[in-house]
C-alpha cells in the first residue's frame, strides 16, 4: 500500500501519501476490531483484506467477516472472507437453488459444506448429501482398481475433507454411517426425490447436459441445493457441452436462482494461488 508504519510505545505511525495513510489506518481500525472480538487472523487473511483496500475497496471488512456461519469442533469460526463470499452465503440464505461459479481456491464448495453442516446442526434439514461427478481428468471408473468405494472414494475426496475439518470425528463418521450425512457420486442421484435435504452438486461443470437437468429435478421439499463449479476447468470428452455452462443460458430468465461469480479477487488460498490463476487467465488471453 506504500505506507511505513513505526511503532512507538502504544502508538503506531504512518509515513506516506495522504490517501495511502487514511487507508492503511481504516484497514488497521477495521482488524483491532475483529481481534478484539475473538477473530484470529491470519498473515494471509491480513494480505487479503490489504490488497482489497489498495484496489479501492471500501467495504468494511467487519461486514462480512463478523458473519459466523459456523464455529467447528476445534472452535474456528467459519467466516465470509471477502464480499463476494457474503454475497455468496446470503444468497444460500435467501434461496432454494444458487449457484457458485470461479475458480479454485474462492471456497465455493467449503462454504456451501460449511453452510449445510449449520442447517443440519440447526434442525433446518434432516440430512447432507455431498455429490460430484465421478469422472474427472480423463479417467473413468472402470480403469481404476478395486471396488466401487475404492474407486468413487478419490473422487469424493475433498468433501470428506471439508466435513472432517469442521465436525468432530466421531460424530461425522457416525453420520455418515447413519447415512445423515450421504457422500456419493452424481450417479446415486437419478430417481430419488431428496426432500429435507441440503444437497452440494461439485465440480459442476464435469456434469453433461442430462446430468444437470436430471439433478436439478431431484429437489424436494423443503430442501435447498448449491451447485459449484469452475468452467476453465472442463474435463469432458471433446465435443461434450457443459451442464454448467448451459444451465446459466437455461436458467438465466427464473431470478430465485441466483448465479454468485467469483474471481481470483476472491481467492482465500496462499497468495500465489492469486498470481498463478492471474498469470493463466492472462496467457489464455493471449492464445485468444
Amino acid at each position: 500500500m506504500g505506507v511505513r508504519i513505526d511503532m512507538r510505545g502504544n502508538l503506531l505511525l504512518l509515513s506516506g501519501a495522504e490517501a495511502a495513510r487514511a487507508d492503511t489506518g481504516r484497514l488497521i481500525e477495521q482488524l483491532l476490531t475483529l481481534l478484539k472480538g475473538g477473530h484470529s487472523l491470519t498473515r494471509w487473511e491480513i494480505a487479503h483484506a490489504a490488497e482489497m483496500i489498495s484496489r479501492g475497496d471500501t467495504r468494511d471488512l467487519r461486514e462480512f467477516m463478523l458473519d459466523t456461519i459456523l464455529v467447528t469442533a476445534r472452535k474456528r469460526p467459519i467466516v465470509p472472507r471477502s464480499p463476494n463470499q457474503k454475497r455468496y452465503i446470503d444468497a444460500i440464505r435467501q434461496h432454494d437453488i444458487v449457484f457458485g461459479v470461479g475458480p479454485a481456491g474462492t471456497g465455493k464448495t467449503y462454504l456451501a459444506v460449511a453452510m449445510a453442516v449449520a442447517a443440519l446442526q440447526a434442525g433446518e434439514v434432516r440430512r447432507i448429501i455431498l455429490t460430484r461427478p465421478a469422472v474427472e481428468a480423463g479417467e473413468k471408473l472402470g480403469f481404476l482398481p478395486g471396488d466401487l468405494a475404492e474407486k468413487v472414494n478419490p473422487y469424493l475426496r475433498p468433501l470428506y475433507d471439508a466435513l472432517h475439518d469442521m465436525m468432530d470425528p466421531g460424530k461425522c463418521q457416525r453420520f455418515l454411517q447413519q447415512g445423515t450425512i450421504e457422500v456419493a457420486p452424481m450417479a446415486f442421484m437419478r430417481g430419488r426425490t431428496l426432500g429435507k435435504a441440503f444437497i452440494i452438486l461439485d465440480e459442476a461443470q464435469n456434469t453433461t447436459s442430462q446430468q444437470m437437468k436430471m439433478f436439478l429435478t431431484r429437489l424436494g421439499v423443503e430442501s435447498k441445493v448449491v451447485i459449484t463449479g469452475d468452467i476453465t476447468q472442463i474435463d469432458l470428452p471433446e465435443g461434450r457441452r457443459s451442464g454448467l455452462t448451459e444451465v446459466r443460458r437455461v436458467l438465466q430468465g427464473i431470478n430465485e436462482i441466483p448465479f454468485v461469480e467469483f474471481s481470483r479477487n476472491d481467492v482465500v488460498r496462499h497468495p500465489l494461488v492469486r498470481r498463478i490463476i492471474a498469470a493463466y487467465e492472462s496467457a489464455e488471453s493471449s492464445r485468444a
